[in-house]
């Protein structure tokens, strides 16, 4: 009996698998094989029709270029090559990016101090220190007259004083470091080597005050001031080399910002912080946020079209070439006629609520950074519960007065030698005497405050006067200096006269 085979079983038929799919975003930066690239595209359309937001950054150990997103941690170097450390008591990522906080250069200084902000923040502190002005006084007991006090007052405006404080204090800021010199044509060759004698400073010498910028000068440290950390001049350089010309730090007025510790000195070249370096990162921040503003009117609806992915990516060219055509109709406020059984699109408004206080915030925080209160910086009204400002006002004048103390202040008192022993001392043939700067209050009186405060020191005087501390010809005195009496240049008495009478009865 023959047994015939049992005959194969047919295949089953494959169960088809549905095509993928998937979403994306035209900003994308993955790129595939099948695609053209980028550049190829771009050729193709003529225009940028998806930019890659990145940014691009030199590797400066390896001297190659790293890509990564705007708002990616970014890379740099190691924190090793920024400290040549062994070891980091923090995250290296964090260490490293507060070593990127150093010393940017002079250079890079002037260039982002050019900035609109940046350079209001070095100017208006600057300014406003001097609007109000300041009074020269003689306290040593040297008896000086009015003319003389006048002639010294022609004299720092024909050397425009003002103005050569204005600029000292602004580039200070600006560079982190300032060098002003009161220029002598002395006939001692060795004049400026030798540390500064005011008794050298002979009649009709002194020729005004000239600055100079930090990248024109170079410091010079003794061995003492060098390698003893003990001395008091540790690592304050003794000489500074101007052109080809060597210069005591005594005859230079030298303002620095806030000063770095020792170990970072010779990295600034002797300088301290300056206003761009401190800043600089603030203001870009605050400049982005505001520039989102247009970009996110222009924006706001966004668009989405919901289609078969897989096959537009399929011909991906024709694909763009119509997005493109379609935004171009969209912006022109055209209408988008859809296929209501393949496509479905859908728009998404994004609220522009509240967007005008983040900007703020972030201009806010550059004003902090700047010791400026944003109210005077930006033009605004103080915005909060019970904001009146007057905080922000009283921080800003001690701001104000450490300026006017520890940087305006020894640039006037040395003018004032030069000028004192070179002009007006052999003019009216006087000994030099020395003057005492005394800045002017930087809040402005109204004019019933005014009379309140003339009032009060009337009836001061009047007290003083009765029990025997001054006399009219004191009172006379304080009256002609004081600009606000009104009775300011008033003549003052000679010893043993007494004013005359006015009043009938005195007169009988």
């Amino acid at each position: 009996m023959f047994f015939r085979s049992k005959a194969p079983e047919p295949e089953p038929t494959p169960t088809p698998q549905p095509e993928p799919r998937a979403s994306f975003f035209t900003t994308d930066t993955e790129a595939r094989d099948d695609f053209l690239t980028r550049e190829q595209r771009l050729e193709n359309l003529g225009k940028a029709a998806f930019p890659v937001r990145s940014a691009t950054v030199l590797n400066t150990t390896t001297m190659q270029r790293e890509k990564f997103a705007m708002d990616s941690s970014g890379g740099g170097e190691s924190i090793k090559a920024v400290f040549n450390l062994n070891q980091v008591g923090i995250p290296e990522v964090q260490a490293n990016w507060y070593g990127m906080q150093g010393f940017i250069g002079y250079q890079l200084c002037a260039l982002i101090a050019q900035h609109w902000f940046v350079s209001k923040a070095c100017l208006m502190p600057a300014r406003d220190a001097i609007r109000k002005g300041y009074t020269l006084t003689v306290n040593d007991g040297t008896e000086v007259q009015a003319d003389v006090l006048d002639a010294m007052a022609k004299a720092n405006k024909r050397y425009k004083l003002n103005k050569k404080l204005v600029e000292f204090v602004k580039f200070g800021r600006v560079f982190g470091i300032r060098v002003a010199l009161c220029v002598v044509d002395s006939t001692d060759p060795d004049y400026y080597v030798k540390p500064f004698n005011p008794d050298s400073v002979t009649p009709g010498l002194y020729r005004g005050i000239t600055q100079i910028d930090p990248y024109w000068i170079v410091p010079e440290l003794t061995n003492v001031s060098a390698s003893d950390p003990g001395s008091l001049d540790f690592y304050e350089p003794t000489y500074w080399i101007v052109g080809n010309k060597r210069y005591h730090k005594s005859h230079l007025i030298i303002m620095r910002g806030p000063e770095v510790a020792d170990i970072l000195k010779p990295s600034y070249l002797y300088g301290g912080l300056s206003i761009p370096q401190i800043v600089y990162e603030r203001v870009y921040a605050a400049e982005r946020t505001a520039n989102e503003a247009p970009q996110l009117a222009l924006t706001k609806r966004s668009m989405i079209f919901y289609t078969d992915t897989a096959k537009a990516l399929a011909n991906y060219t024709k694909f763009v070439k119509k997005l493109i055509d379609w935004a171009f109709f969209r912006d022109n406020y055209g209408v988008k006629v859809a296929d209501k059984e393949a496509d479905k699109i859908e728009q998404h408004d994004t609220s522009l609520a509240d967007l005008d206080a983040v900007i703020m915030s972030q201009f806010q925080l550059a004003c902090g950074a700047v010791n400026v209160p944003s109210t005077k910086m930006m033009g605004t009204t103080p915005k909060g519960f019970n904001a009146s400002g007057t905080y922000e006002e009283d921080s800003y004048h001690e701001e104000l007065e450490s300026i006017q103390t520890d940087d305006m202040e020894p640039l006037v008192d040395r003018h004032m030698v030069c000028v004192i022993r070179s002009d007006i001392a052999p003019r009216f043939g006087i000994k030099p005497f020395g003057v005492d700067c005394t800045w002017n209050p930087l809040d402005s009186l109204s004019s019933e405050e005014a009379a309140t405060v003339n009032k009060t020191k009337a009836e001061t005087d009047k007290v003083l006067v009765e029990i025997g501390a001054i006399d009219g010809g004191d009172v006379r005195k304080r009256l002609s200096a004081d600009e606000t009496s009104g009775h300011s240049g008033l003549p003052t008495l000679e010893d043993g006269d007494a004013p005359e009478a006015t009043d009938p009865d005195a007169q009988a």
